[in-house]
Formats: structure tokens, sequence, C-alpha cells
């Protein structure tokens, strides 16, 4: 007889995407989903999960755990844990580069930076959240100002061939600038690496309060762009990593994931046949868990 197989699944309730991420028994990735998140979270991390069960040939009842992480972890009914963004993607970080001590994650509402202790867990974090000019959404705008979208930024970026400079410290005087350079005859995709520039300077700020240290691992949808990660490198002259494809875009979800093993072999397995050997963030908190 055959047993079947237990998968697990995190999912990341971003204030833009919702991503979804399946695990098998061996901790591989067998299935990811990307919707936007819209107004409607539930529905939102329903359609990602759905999307990720997919390929991996499971219902999503038929999960044995599942961890919710992001902004809207706490609007997920059927989760079994909720984890912060945090924790997760220092799990995600730690699981592809083992040697991660600082990460930095741009979304596209938010910027974090965080710095691990030696059990991965977070020692200490800064966020920006109060202003666009901070997050991933000040691109965006920009981008919408000289009417690209949101797409369009990277290969944009990647034409560029000096930096126009965007120092503005809100979006508001941002765009003033934006329009000042276009008046100018400046070009879209210039002003675009500068805005990039001007973001890379703000993250180095958070960075440094955590007091950063090496290895730097990046996350994050804003993280796609490849003049951003360049611009990062280029500032922070030591070891950069970053996720291969579409996972720097599902770090959190795939730290979740993670995260809802650790919980189902806590709640499943003897000390005597318990095999892993890292001990999570007590920063999560359970919904639904067996006694």
């Amino acid at each position: 007889m055959t047993l079947a197989a237990i998968h697990v699944a995190g999912i990341d309730v971003g204030s833009t995407y919702t991503k979804a991420v399946v695990l098998d028994e061996a901790n591989q990735i067998v299935g990811q989903g990307l919707v936007k998140t819209g107004f409607r979270l539930a529905d939102a991390a329903e359609r990602a999960l759905g999307l990720a069960c997919a390929p991996a040939g499971v219902e999503p009842a038929g999960l044995a755990y599942l961890a919710t992480t992001g902004y809207g972890r706490f609007q997920v009914p059927f989760r079994n844990v909720n984890v912060t963004d945090l924790t997760a993607n220092a799990r995600g970080a730690r699981f592809l580069f083992p040697r991660t001590q600082t990460i930095l994650d741009v979304g596209g509402q938010t910027m974090k930076a965080s710095r691990l202790d030696e059990r991965g867990k977070v020692h200490s974090f800064r966020l920006n959240d109060k202003c666009a000019a901070g997050t991933g959404a000040f691109l965006e705008k920009t981008a919408r100002y000289m009417g690209f979208a949101t797409e369009e930024i990277g290969a944009l970026a990647a034409t560029s061939h000096s930096v126009v400079p965007i120092s503005g410290v809100c979006a508001v005087f941002a765009e003033s600038e934006v329009i000042n350079h276009l008046s100018q005859g400046s070009s879209p995709a210039d002003i675009m690496h500068g805005a990039i520039v001007s973001l890379v300077d703000r993250s180095l700020q958070l960075l440094r309060r955590v007091q950063m240290e090496p290895e730097f691992t990046l996350v994050g949808g804003i993280l796609r762009f490849e003049t951003m990660v360049r611009v990062i490198r280029e500032k922070l002259g030591g070891s950069v990593n970053l996720p291969a494809g579409d996972l720097v875009q599902f770090t959190a979800a795939l730290g979740a994931a993670l995260l809802a093993r650790y919980r189902w072999n806590k709640l499943n397995v003897t000390p005597e046949t318990e095999t892993h050997t890292w001990t999570p963030s007590n920063t999560f908190s359970t919904n639904t868990a067996p006694s």
C-alpha cells in the first residue's frame, strides 16, 4: 500500500499580488500560483492556492498544513497558522541561501530590511511604509507619469544611458521633478533609472539602521527589475544573493510553506524521528491547530 504524499503550502497575501507555494515531502516546490490581490483577500488567497495546487496534483482540501503571511495573512479563514512576513522571508532566504545575514524586501507598498542571528531568527528590522517614495509604488507612479505600465519598468530602465537624479523626499514632489525633467528633454529611460537609484538609496538607509552584514539576500516583487538589482549590488559591494527566476517574488510564500512543514512535523512527528534542524522564530500564531 502506497501512502499519500504529505503536501504543505504557504500563501503570501501581499498588497499588490498574492502568491502561493506548495511543497512535497522533500520540501521541493511542486506548484506556484500568483494573482492580483484586489480587495477580496480571502478570494485572492483561494485562487492563488488553487493555481499552485493544480500542477502539484493535490486538492487544497488535501493539504496537510497551510501557513499564511503578508499583510492579509489574517484574512484567510482556511489557514492553519499565520506568520509575519519578516519571519517567512527569513525562513525562505535561509533555505535558498544558508549564509544569509541581511534581507532587503522591496514590495509594492512597503520596504523592509532585516538582520538575522545565527539561528535564522530576525534580530532587528526596519520598515519604510509611510511614504510611497520609499516603496515600489514610487517606481510604478513614476512609470505612469511617463505613460508606461508597471510591466515595462524593467525594459525601460535597461535602455538608460545616464542617471537623471530624483531627489524628492515624497512621491508628490518626485512627480513634479519627473514633469520638470521631461520638459527639459530628459529621456524616460534615464528618469526611470534615476528613480531606481533614489529608491536604492532609501533602501541603504534602512540597511544601515539594522547594522547590515553580508551575505545579503534580495526579495520582493520590485527586485525582478534587473537595473534595481545591479544598482544595489554596486552600492553594497559585498555578496548579494537573488533568488532565481520568479522565486524573488515567492520567497515569503516559500518561507511560509517551510514553516507549515515545520509546524506539521512538530505536531505529528515524535522527537525520536524528527529530523529538521532549523528552529523558527516564535512570532507565529495559530488559527486552528490540532491539540
